[in-house]
């Protein structure tokens, strides 16, 4: 387990950067929730000494701070020991022991270089210490050099962590103070961030739904779930006067979580997170920045908190006040907002690791303190239904059904016209053109959701992109098309044929890997047997065709031998087919039909 010291200044202001130029520690504020910051360079926490590790410190220090004098006097040196049981990570400041909120004061000196080092407080150079790796630990011992500045007090303060989810904040040390000065003052036996701490319960069942819409605002998925169930992912607000309750639950075995947005894009967002850890729940808000990991919070403006872990169900409750202005990062709940809902997994020690899957998002904005509702969600956003729905559309019904009307039934159409042309032609070249118009709609979807190229869909868009590209080369290489008796008409019939193979399978192939994409994730395994199966009903279909054909040929080369009458009982016999073709063919329309709408019932559902 990665531990620590990722010090963020957390606090009830929000998330706040001090120093932008510390380049890794932006970095560590973006990933502190997942991997921790085990080197020790946390500078950011310069002023809260507050780890963002998404859990309260705890209230009974179990290390003490020591030094060997009382008084200093400017340019003096005194030894700072810190000790207990055994600890991964740690930071030491001496403070103006009256002013324990300004900045840090002196400068240190390493005694053991291998297991601390010095870092940089605001504008004094050296003013603090921290770890260099997780290896544990029980003594540390370092060397503060009084400024000539210095206040006539001075205390040192120290934040240890003994594992991810435990540890202690500014544990007060002892106060040193000049010579002929007046008494030192109280000591601080407390930090801040400690009287932030509220009583955790446990909840004896599962939540219930029957006053969703009447006095909940409730947001369920599958919609009209049952929260008891071990498929139903459930959130739900209910007003109390000044402060709203929240329940969630779900199937999950490492954390929960839901946000309010602005916008259906995750970044600057109100967070709120469930986590499993060692089968106890924490509860957190967070700061969601862009689409980085959670920066949980490590003051918690949330009340009456309670969990359960159950029937492979996590549950969580909590209420928060309406309004929190001494809470930046914390939203109005009067106000309007999308609202997120996401399950994923957690480690051992409640690190977060990213969703597998799309979150569930409201279709809409809502308030959760004004009508009670009962809504579901999407876990799909609507453009990339769009695209799945018109390429289903695209590559199962119309290309599909043009390759069969222009390879099977020239001789069963040829004799009948429309606007001009052979029927057979019409219906293909009408299928194909269709099938042009959907790919291209349906291949700007993707581009104008993301904003751009995605680098998280793997090879779907190269593929799609391929797909494209020969869906636009087909009707091109069409307009050139020589005439019947041409010399280069073959040519152009093996070119016009290829390309059309290749573009379907590399369609079907752009399905199957778009099919369990995060942004849609159609149900497992459905999607893969119902694409198998689709494959499976062309292809049978494609050979019955070529079989029927095969056997009208055999039985016009025993009518007659002479090459000539072979052609024209070629025909009489073809001819003879056209009812079979037909029925076939209407069996084949009516089961590409049935494969799509399941498709689209897929897509809608999720």
């Amino acid at each position: 387990m990665a531990i620590l010291l990722s010090l963020c200044h957390c606090n009830r202001t929000g998330c706040k950067m001090e120093v932008p130029g510390f380049a890794v520690w932006i970095f560590v504020c973006l990933y502190a929730s997942v991997v921790g910051y085990p080197n020790g360079r946390v500078r950011e926490a310069c002023t809260s000494m507050v780890p963002c590790h998404g859990s309260s410190p705890q209230l009974s220090p179990e290390h003490t701070i020591t030094v060997n004098g009382t008084e200093f006097k400017p340019g003096d040196t005194i030894e700072v020991h810190l000790s207990g049981p055994d600890f991964e990570g740690f930071f030491i400041q001496a403070r103006d022991a009256e002013h324990l909120d300004r900045p840090a004061v002196g400068s240190f000196v390493l005694a053991d270089r291998r297991r601390s080092q010095l870092l940089t407080c605001g504008r004094t150079k050296n003013s603090a210490v921290s770890h260099t790796s997780k290896v544990k630990k029980q003594d540390i011992k370092v060397y503060w050099v009084a400024p000539g500045d210095a206040p006539k007090h001075v205390q040192f303060l120290a934040t240890v962590v003994k594992k991810y989810r435990i540890f202690w904040v500014k544990i007060p040390g002892p106060i040193v103070s000049q010579p002929d000065v007046s008494p030192t003052p109280s000591l601080y036996t407390t930090s801040e961030a400690m009287s932030t701490s509220h009583p955790v319960s446990y909840i004896s069942k599962p939540f219930s739904a029957s006053s969703c819409g009447i006095t909940k605002f409730c947001i369920r998925n599958p919609t009209n779930c049952d929260p008891g169930s071990a498929s139903c992912f459930f959130l739900s607000f209910q007003q109390e006067e000044s402060s709203v309750f929240i329940e969630m639950s779900g199937p999950s075995e490492g954390y929960l979580a839901f946000a309010f947005s602005h916008d259906q894009w995750m970044g600057g967002d109100d967070a709120y997170l469930c986590i499993n850890e060692d089968h106890h729940v924490h509860v957190s808000t967070a700061c969601l920045k862009k689409r980085s990991y959670p920066l949980l919070d490590s003051v918690n403006a949330l009340e009456d908190v309670a969990w359960r872990l159950a029937d492979g169900l996590l549950q969580c409750s909590f209420r928060r006040h309406i309004r929190l202005p001494a809470y930046k990062g914390r939203f109005n709940l009067d106000n309007s907002y999308y609202i997120f809902l996401v399950d994923g997994e957690a480690s051992e020690g409640g690190l977060l690791y990213k969703h597998r899957r799309q979150p569930l998002v409201t279709d809409g904005l809502y308030n959760i303190t004004g009508l009670p509702q009962d809504i579901g969600g999407s876990r799909a956003p609507r453009l990339i239904k769009a695209h799945g729905a018109l390429m289903f559309v695209a590559w199962i019904t119309t290309v599909s059904i043009g390759v069969i009307v222009a390879r099977f039934f020239k001789p069963v159409w040829s004799r009948s016209f429309l606007l001009g042309k052979e029927l057979w032609f019409q219906v293909h070249r009408m299928l194909m053109l269709t099938t042009v118009m959907l790919t291209s709609i349906s291949f700007v979807l993707p581009f104008v959701y993301r904003g751009g190229w995605s680098q998280q869909a793997g090879f779907h868009p190269y593929l799609g992109c391929a797909v494209m590209a020969l869906t636009i080369f087909q009707p091109l290489m069409a307009g050139f098309r020589p005439s019947r008796h041409a010399p280069r008409r073959e040519l152009f019939n093996w070119f016009h044929w290829s390309t059309g193979t290749t573009a379907r399978i590399l369609a079907v192939v752009t399905m199957f890997l778009g099919m369990d994409l995060p942004a849609l994730d159609l149900p497992d395994p459905w999607d893969t047997y119902a694409m198998i199966g689709f494959v499976a009903w062309h292809v049978g279909t494609d050979v019955l065709l070529e079989i029927h054909s095969y056997c009208l040929v055999r039985k016009a080369e025993l009518i007659e031998d002479d090459r000539v009458q072979i052609l024209q009982s070629l025909t009489s016999a073809e001819a003879e087919g056209r009812l079979f073709k037909q029925i076939v063919l209407t069996i084949y329309v009516c089961g590409n039909i049935v494969f799509l709408v399941a498709f689209l019932i897929a897509i809608n559902q999720v």
